[in-house]
């Protein structure tokens, strides 16, 4: 019985977590034309911006960006896109694949770093 009540729970909580992410126009509307810095688990330190044609720029290097299913697309220049979920609070945004958090962020207005 306490297994069942366990997978209760997590039915029950897993809608509620999908409900978390943001919809694809949330996302473009919080970050096309400005630029988030933060750290992933994996890479560590970044900082892009996102400008609103798709085009990504960071420190030496270009990408592009897309919405595909309400998650954030990335290519970087010789990889296939790599597309995450978005959650967004304020200023604050958590990169999900997975299920898991990947990373996080601030979101600052405009190209402060003149990428």
């Amino acid at each position: 019985m306490r297994k069942l009540g366990l997978l209760a729970a997590i039915l029950v909580a897993a809608p509620a977590f999908a409900e978390d992410l943001a919809t694809g126009d949330a996302i473009t509307a919080a970050i096309a034309g400005n630029t988030v810095q933060g750290s992933m688990m994996s890479t560590g330190p970044y900082a892009e911006f996102y400008a609103a044609d798709g085009t990504i720029k960071g420190s030496g290097y270009t990408a592009k960006w897309a919405i595909a299913d309400n998650t954030m697309c990335f290519t970087y220049e010789g990889a296939a896109p790599d597309c995450w979920g978005v959650r967004l609070k304020g200023d604050a945004v958590t990169w999900v694949k997975d299920g898991a958090d990947g990373g996080t962020g601030t979101i600052l207005a405009g190209n402060p770093n003149n990428f």
